[in-house]
């Protein structure tokens, strides 16, 4: 066996009629669904002889877990159970289930002992990592690098599908700007471009070019849609946004994944404008299906069709798996509510017996496309091969390492030089092994994790001297050890305080009324301070993290997020400079908690921020952020100069041309990620004060200089009017690289 496997001047210029999405990049060739007439037609012999019981059976997709959970909705079916619902055709999907063996013995009960002999496609969360745990997604999307974001999905897929697992629950592309949200740690944050890249990236990364292939498993863009977007950050909260906003802003990410081949989305928790997504038939067929022409099927996220009834949107069970199918929901996850209440529904005629062909119809299309109909099994020698292999260490070190972010580095403290003899590794994440693996971290274990405290020792060697301390806990007011993490500070010649967020602290409904530190860890850093030694601080997080005494008094600071295994050797090739930081956060770092939404794309008021009272601005607070979106500092010294552009007027069907020179003007070699941001001056619509629309990132040896040219799309600089018509209008723009500007004008 194999693994198988109102406009600005009376007119405009239109590009894409009603609901259509900004322009992407034409699509690549990228895996296609149900172009087979020879599939079509086994899948339509297969659905001509089902019963309607059979079909609803197939979109149900329930936990298989070997082991038990104390979720009683997980633990209502037992294992000898549920192999005879696989028999009997009644389940199509199982999430949760790992192991070849295991998962073997499941499909050898679908398409060996099942009346039709339909195999089972079996899905995990495979968010970043399987085993070897990368840097959550958030950290990922630090790099700017969509190369190592698809490497990284490789890894993920080729240890995945070697235990069983032909489906992965990610990319999760959810746009955030609102960081009290716990999800916003699985996302690439605020900017729709970036979270679009990364989203083809892990798309690309986890598919590949062959989805039979034993290293591919079908990704799902998720959480279909606006789920990032919740009021007050509160997970599975409303949503309520501007289709402008909606359109503009968080479906392009999702409109990428679908250019880039993704076989599957998962429809979202929340409500969009009064409508619940997962019976949303705007978005998950107007939008999706007539728009986008995406080909795979949608799964329910957990329970998300029933939950449709607490929403008020739905009646009962039945009504909300009627309101589901119909608006496009293909397979329900977990709530069995297709399977339970369908056929009544469509017995009553509230439900065509043709909508439930169709969504199977589509379900099976994915199935034969990864060759599941072919050979459904593993090869159980694969996983002691695959799994956390050297090679996969090293590039989940080269992923976290890219990752990181130098926010401060004042008197360039950093990196550790030899006269330093003596190091204080102090606080609570210090000799985790646990915390850096992040939320959502699979079948990811701590023993596998490489801590700070031994990163930093391997590195400084037998001449210095490394001593540790707690100091205190992540959470809680207990300072006792604060007293123990002050003498080693004061017998060293530098700490390295490790602080920030425990692994539990972000992700699904974790999210945070306050993003300051927590509990007294604060206290401890101050304490520190007041030694006199230097302090560098390595801050582990899951999330943006308002930081305001850091920032003024503590002269080095790392945001590392959660970086996964390698997290002590990533750390320390930065820490000891044998590697220079090149990180850029992918969403804004406010002063304070009560600054949410801070984002780099917002929008002026008539009124912008100033010294006179009566403007958009805090009393009690700068109104800029602490650390902006795209911001973060490297060992070196990078200069911008002799910014360019080929034409100053151009058509709306013409292509921007920039160029700038970029110079290492420092004494190490290093990568800077250049940033191309566009304003549209005036519009029919107001627009952002800066919008990214390219980045490059480009390695210069010290001394040394390169020329950077990007070439945008002007179709690319649209938005939604109000007649949610496409459109880019004639005008004037500004476009800015670093602290250099130049402007342009789109012409009829």
């Amino acid at each position: 066996m194999h693994a198988r496997r109102c406009n600005r001047i009376g007119w405009y210029v239109a590009f894409v009629a009603f609901v259509a999405v900004p322009w992407t990049a034409a699509r690549a060739e990228a895996p296609r669904f149900g172009r087979d007439p020879a599939i079509e037609k086994r899948i339509d012999d297969l659905i001509g002889r089902m019963t309607l019981e059979e079909k609803l059976g197939q979109l149900t997709q329930q936990w298989g877990a070997e082991t038990q959970d104390v979720n009683p909705v997980v633990t209502r079916t037992k294992r000898d159970d549920m192999l005879g619902l696989i028999r009997a055709g009644k389940v199509g999907s199982l999430l949760g289930t790992h192991g070849a063996e295991y998962t073997n013995a499941l499909q050898k009960a679908a398409f060996e002992e099942s009346k039709y002999k339909i195999p089972l496609i079996l899905g995990n969360d495979v968010i970043h990592g399987y085993r070897t745990i990368f840097p959550i997604p958030l950290g990922g999307a630090a790099t700017w690098d969509p190369k190592l974001v698809e490497q990284a999905a490789h890894v993920a897929a080729v240890e995945s599908a070697a235990t069983g697992t032909h489906w992965t629950f990610a990319p999760m592309v959810d746009v955030c700007r609102d960081p009290r949200w716990g999800r916003v740690a699985e996302g690439a944050g605020e900017d729709p471009l970036l979270g679009s890249e990364m989203a083809a990236a892990a798309v690309r990364g986890f598919q590949g070019d062959d989805l039979t292939a034993p290293d591919s498993v079908v990704a799902c863009a998720k959480h279909y849609v606006a789920y990032g977007a919740p009021e007050g950050g509160r997970d599975y909260n409303t949503v309520d946004i501007s289709l402008q906003t909606l359109h503009d802003v968080y479906l392009p990410p999702f409109r990428a994944a679908v250019d880039a081949g993704v076989g599957t989305l998962m429809s979202a928790f929340n409500e969009i404008n009064g409508v619940p997504a997962s019976g949303c038939r705007y978005t998950l067929t107007t939008v999706l299906r007539d728009q986008w022409h995406f080909d795979g099927f949608v799964v329910s996220d957990w329970g998300s069709v029933i939950e449709m009834v607490a929403h008020g949107y739905a009646s009962d069970p039945a009504d909300a798996a009627a309101k589901a199918i119909t608006a496009g929901v293909d397979m329900d996850m977990s709530s069995f509510s297709y399977r339970d209440h369908l056929p009544r529904a469509v017995a009553d005629g509230r439900v065509p017996e043709s909508v439930v062909d169709e969504a199977l119809r589509r379900v099976l299309r994915v199935k034969f496309a990864i060759g599941l109909f072919d050979d459904p099994y593993t090869d159980p020698s694969l996983e002691k091969k695959v799994i956390l292999t050297p090679e996969h260490r090293q590039v989940a070190r080269e992923v976290a390492r890219s990752s990181f972010v130098l926010l401060r580095n004042e008197g360039d403290l950093l990196p550790i030089g030899e006269d330093v003899k003596s190091i204080a590794v102090i606080g609570p994440l210090a000799d985790s092994q646990k915390d850096p693996l992040g939320t959502w971290a699979g079948v990811g274990k701590a023993e596998d994790v490489v801590t700070v405290l031994d990163g930093i020792k391997q590195r400084a060697g037998a001449g210095v001297t490394v001593r540790h301390a707690r100091g205190c806990d992540v959470r809680g007011d207990d300072t006792s050890g604060i007293a123990e993490a002050v003498e080693a500070a004061e017998q060293s010649d530098l700490v390295v305080l490790v602080i920030g967020e425990s692994d539990d602290m972000s992700g699904e409904g974790h999210s945070r009324a306050s993003i300051e530190l927590p509990g007294v860890q604060r206290q401890l850093a101050q304490k520190l301070h007041a030694t006199g030694k230097p302090v560098a601080v390595v801050l582990l997080n899951g999330r943006p993290m308002a930081l305001p005494w850091l920032a003024e008094n503590i002269p080095a600071i790392l945001v590392a997020w959660h970086p996964g295994v390698e997290c002590g050797n990533a750390i320390a090739d930065v820490l000891f400079g044998d590697f220079n930081p090149c990180g850029k956060l992918p969403i804004t770092f406010p002063r304070a908690t009560g600054q949410i939404p801070i984002y780099t794309a917002h929008k002026n008021t008539g009124r912008p921020p100033r010294d006179d009272r009566y403007t958009s601005k805090y009393i009690d607070l700068p109104w800029t952020p602490q650390y902006p979106f795209g911001y973060g500092l490297s060992y070196t010294q990078f200069t911008y100069r002799n910014l360019s552009i080929k034409a100053q007027e151009l058509k709306a069907d013409g292509t921007l041309e920039v160029a700038v020179d970029v110079a290492n003007a420092g004494k190490r070699d290093g990568a800077e990620i250049v940033q191309l941001y566009v304003r549209d001056l005036v519009g029919s619509s107001t627009r952002p004060v800066r919008q990214l629309v390219g980045f490059q990132k480009v390695q210069i040896p010290a001394g040394q200089d390169r020329r950077v040219k990007f070439s945008v799309p002007v179709r690319s600089l649209g938005f939604h009017n109000w007649d949610m018509q496409y459109v880019v209008e004639p005008g004037d723009f500004q476009f800015f690289i670093a602290d250099l500007e130049g402007t342009f004008r789109v012409v009829e």
